[in-house]
């Protein structure tokens, strides 16, 4: 009898072992989409979800690699089910939105923008990009005013850019232009094709 027992312990000790928990296949997978392995990261994610249904960042990385995979729709799908399970996550609506506006459905953009700074009002990405969704609808005004907002918290290069782009629609080229060569200054490589196609 002691022998078998022990015999099973044996044998279990190297199941025990080798079987991963979905966290493992969480790291596994964010290691691979880190590397640019979007599909072994897919594999991964779809593991550490099916040993744990409710892993919210499990959804959200899983959306990452369907997004570079151009599974646009699958994205959008992980990031619905990432906002049922936690709702108050800001990032997450951000991240929708930001495959929204790539789809070019920018009012849900905006809305999803909307949704996350009501959660969080310093979110400076949020503002530049629901601004760039609002210049996107010919509303360069309300643009105007989110990439005044996301400079005012995080001065940053694409909110200066898109800010000119704005007030050169509006007739506004001194302003526009200044705008335009600040973030060139920052290091926005588009900033000096603008700068020659508008501001000569």
């Amino acid at each position: 009898m002691k022998k078998s027992i022990l015999l099973l312990f044996i044998v279990l000790i190297p199941v025990l072992a080798t079987a991963q928990t979905a966290e493992d296949y969480f790291d596994k997978g964010y290691t691979k989409l880190e590397q640019g392995d979007d599909g072994g990261a897919l594999k991964d994610f779809n593991n550490a979800i099916e040993l744990n249904p409710k892993y919210v960042d499990a959804y959200i990385n899983r959306s990452h690699a369907k997004g570079n995979l151009s599974d646009f729709k699958g994205a959008i799908q992980d990031y619905n089910k990432a906002i049922e399970l936690d709702p108050t996550y800001d990032y997450t609506y951000y991240l929708r939105g930001l495959i929204k506006g790539n789809l070019g459905d920018f009012k849900g953009a905006i809305q999803d923008y909307n949704k996350a700074i009501e959660l969080n009002p310093n979110y400076a990405f949020a503002y530049t990009d629901r601004g760039i969704a609002k210049g996107a609808l010919g509303d360069y005004r309300g643009a105007i005013q989110d990439f005044n907002k996301a400079i005012e918290l995080n001065p940053n290069a694409a909110a200066y850019y898109n800010r000119g782009r704005a007030q050169l629609q509006l007739d506004q080229k001194d302003s526009g232009c200044l705008d335009i060569s600040k973030a060139g200054e920052m290091g926005y490589s588009k900033a000096y094709d603008a700068i020659k196609k508008f501001c000569q």
